[in-house]
C-alpha cells in the first residue's frame, strides 16, 4: 500500500523532520498541506511553507502552503476546513509541530512554559480534533504525532519538568482519543525516534554541529511514519512506538544509511532508556 491520492495535514512541514515526512508521502503522489508558521526566509533555519510546497511538487506530490501559528484554534480550524475543500477531503493529520526548551522548573519563564504548552499539548489536542470530522469520511485514516512513549520516568520530569510535561501531554492526547474514536476507525498513534534527529532544533537546542554529527538523518522517521500510515487504520491504533522498531518490523535491519556522520557515535534521544 502507499499513499496516492490520500491527502495529509502536516503542522510544522516547512523543514526538518515534517518536511522528510512530506516528501516521503508526495513519493506515493500525495496530496499534502504544509501547516507551519514560516513564510519569510529565516536568518538560521531552512525552509518556508513556499519552499516546503515547491519540493513536495517536485517530488511528485500536490501541494498546499499553509501560514499557520497552531496556537491560533481559530486559524487551526479555518486551515484544516481549507485543505478539506481544496483537495476533497483529508485523510491524514500529522502532529509534527513542536517547540523545545530543556529548562528545570526554577529556569523557566512563564512565556517559555506557556509557549510549549500551547504548541505541543494544546495545539496537538485542537488540530486533532479540527481534523476529525473529516478523517471520519476517509478510507484509512491515521492521525499520528511526534511525542514519546509514556514512561514515567521521574529523572526525566526532574531534569526538564515544563518540556517533558508537554511532550507527554501529546501523547496523553493519542492515548486518550485512540479509545474515544477507535469504533469510527480512525487511528491515533505516537512515534518517536531512538536516536537524536538532525534538525536545526537539534542544532540549537541539544549541542550544535557535534550533536548533528550524532544524529540520524530526518529520513528514518519519514520512512517509519510512511509504515504506520499504510497500515489498517482500525487495527493499528494507540501505539507508542520509536522509528528503529517500526523499521525492524518492516523487515529493515540496517540504519546506517540514516547516519548524518557515519563515523561518529549515535546519541540517544531524549525520552529514551539506554537499555
Amino acid at each position: 500500500m502507499g499513499l496516492e491520492g490520500k491527502t495529509l495535514f502536516i503542522t510544522g512541514g516547512s523543514r526538518g523532520i515534517g518536511l522528510a515526512i512530506a516528501l516521503r508521502a508526495a513519493g506515493d503522489g500525495a496530496n499534502v498541506a504544509i501547516a507551519a508558521k514560516t513564510a519569510e526566509p529565516h536568518s538560521k533555519l531552512l525552509g518556508t511553507i513556499y519552499s516546503a510546497a515547491e519540493a513536495v511538487e517536485a517530488a511528485g506530490g500536490r501541494a498546499l502552503p499553509i501560514l499557520l501559528d497552531v496556537r491560533d484554534i481559530e486559524a487551526v480550524e479555518v486551515s484544516v476546513a481549507k485543505v478539506a475543500q481544496h483537495f476533497g477531503g483529508i485523510d491524514i493529520c500529522v502532529n509534527n509541530a513542536s517547540a523545545i526548551n530543556l529548562s528545570t522548573s526554577t529556569e523557566s519563564e512563564v512565556k517559555r512554559f506557556d509557549l510549549i504548552q500551547q504548541v505541543n499539548m494544546r495545539a496537538t489536542f485542537f488540530v486533532s480534533r479540527s481534523c476529525i470530522a473529516h478523517l471520519a469520511k476517509a478510507e484509512n485514516p491515521h492521525v499520528l504525532t511526534l511525542s514519546p512513549p509514556l514512561n514515567m520516568r521521574a529523572d526525566w520530569f526532574a531534569d526538564h519538568l515544563p518540556y517533558t510535561l508537554s511532550k507527554y501531554g501529546m501523547s496523553m492526547v493519542m492515548f486518550g482519543m485512540a479509545e474515544e474514536f477507535c469504533k469510527q476507525g480512525i487511528a491515533f498513534n505516537c512515534l518517536w525516534p531512538r536516536t537524536t534527529i538532525a534538525t536545526s532544533a537539534v542544532e540549537f537546542a541539544l549541542g550544535g554541529e557535534e550533536m548533528l554529527r550524532r544524529s540520524r538523518k530526518p529520513e528514518i522517521m519519514a520512512d517509519a511514519a510512511h509504515a504506520i500510515l499504510v497500515r489498517d487504520a482500525s487495527e493499528y491504533t494507540g501505539n507508542f512506538v520509536l522509528d528503529e522498531d517500526i523499521l525492524r518490523d518492516e523487515g529493515v535491519a540496517d540504519y546506517s544509511g540514516y547516519r548524518f556522520d557515519p563515523d561518529t557515535e549515535l546519541a540517544m534521544d531524549i525520552f529514551v532508556a539506554t537499555d
